[in-house]
């Protein structure tokens, strides 16, 4: 049987399509996923990510623990709010998961999980956490007592639209920096968006999430599906965990080196194979230049060796298709490639991700 979040039956009532998702009942769109895109990049829309699994950190070792549990490093994080991104890697350097950690107090922290990996995350922070005797209590909040909803509004009226319908956060949301967060009352409020537009993350109490939506959607807000969802992602060259990265792949290898602290001194689970292997491929986009359209899996040929397409979908915003790419290391930005597609090669060029943020083309010629 599948999951059901706790907007299940606001999705059913304005007659989403539903979908399997990993094991949960989602909306992959409302009517048009196409309109459902241009709403968030020119207007604002809403997402239901209650499926993704927020998790609270308690006690004292906090800090030590995410220091040699998560790639990135949480020496960062010194103002209460801020937030990091992080790979949690495996000792052979593949990518766990792919999570936000929000810094609240020295001995309070929040993470936040990817719905598919969230059982096998937690099993495997409760094991470090024993086997490091690490003072450090793990509890996950998407199920049970104490469940959070997550609702995800993204545009360039987002904010606005938001105090409309939270009038007591107004201030907060105005006044919310990138990458930050900020709890109001009940309202748990973050800016650490997956879209490339500017908005907001707000998690409550499961039972007042349906109000809240309604509350959005009466303020103009568009309710936006999976569909949507996944091709402003992949505009704004945002990594999906299970296509673009897993537990074979090295962040290195996946785009994802920048959230890699690897000259601080500190130890953490999957160091040592990253310095042992280094790099083997490069993480870049790809637009098609022939008809057709770029999918995960495609194999990719190259002058220097051949590499697979890891998403690909057409651009509702730039109207061609697009992907992101591991790569040779020799292959260079402006190169031409092909792209096998059935029994045929097409033509693509290399481009360096992101194509698409807040409205803007980011990719000269196209």
């Amino acid at each position: 049987m599948l999951k059901k979040t706790v907007l299940n039956a606001a999705h059913r009532a304005l007659d989403a399509r539903m979908v399997d998702f990993g094991g949960w009942d989602m909306p992959v769109n409302y009517g048009s996923q196409i309109e459902e895109h241009h709403a968030v990049r020119k207007d604002c829309g809403m997402f239901d990510v209650s499926h993704m699994c927020p998790v609270d950190l308690t006690g004292a070792d906090c800090r030590p623990f995410l220091s040699r549990l998560l790639a990135n490093d949480v020496a960062r994080l010194t103002t209460p709010g801020k937030a990091l991104y992080s790979a949690m890697l495996n000792e052979t350097g593949g990518v766990i998961d792919d999570l936000i950690v929000y810094f609240l107090a020295a001995t309070r922290f929040r993470l936040v999980l990817n719905a598919g990996t969230a059982d096998k995350d937690l099993a495997w922070m409760q094991a470090r956490a024993a086997a490091w005797q690490h003072d450090v209590s793990i509890v996950q909040r998407r199920e049970g007592d104490g469940a959070l909803g997550i609702i995800a509004v993204q545009g360039p009226n987002a904010r606005a639209r938001v105090a409309q319908a939270l009038p007591q956060a107004k201030a907060v949301i105005a006044d919310l920096k990138p990458f930050f967060a900020a709890e109001v009352g009940q309202y748990f409020i973050a800016s650490t968006g997956y879209t490339g537009e500017d908005g907001v993350e707000i998690m409550l109490p499961a039972g007042e999430a349906e109000a809240l939506w309604n509350a959005l959607k009466a303020a103009g807000v568009a309710p936006c599906g999976l569909g949507a969802r996944d091709t402003l992602r992949l505009e704004a060259g945002m990594n999906l965990y299970g296509q673009d990265m897993d537990e074979t792949v090295s962040p290195l290898d996946a785009g994802m080196a920048w959230t890699v602290a690897m000259k601080d001194g500190r130890d953490f689970v999957g160091k040592a194979a990253l310095l042992a292997n280094g790099q083997q491929q490069q993480f870049l986009g790809l637009i098609l230049r022939d008809k057709g359209v770029l999918r995960g899996h495609q194999k990719v040929v190259t002058a220097h060796g051949e590499g697979e397409i890891t998403s690909g979908s057409f651009s509702p915003t730039l109207q061609r298709s697009i992907a992101l790419a591991r790569l040779p290391l020799g292959v260079r930005v402006g190169d031409s490639v092909d792209v096998e597609i059935r029994d045929k090669r097409l033509k693509a060029t290399v481009v360096i991700p992101p194509f698409v943020r807040n409205g803007k083309v980011l990719i000269a010629g196209v």
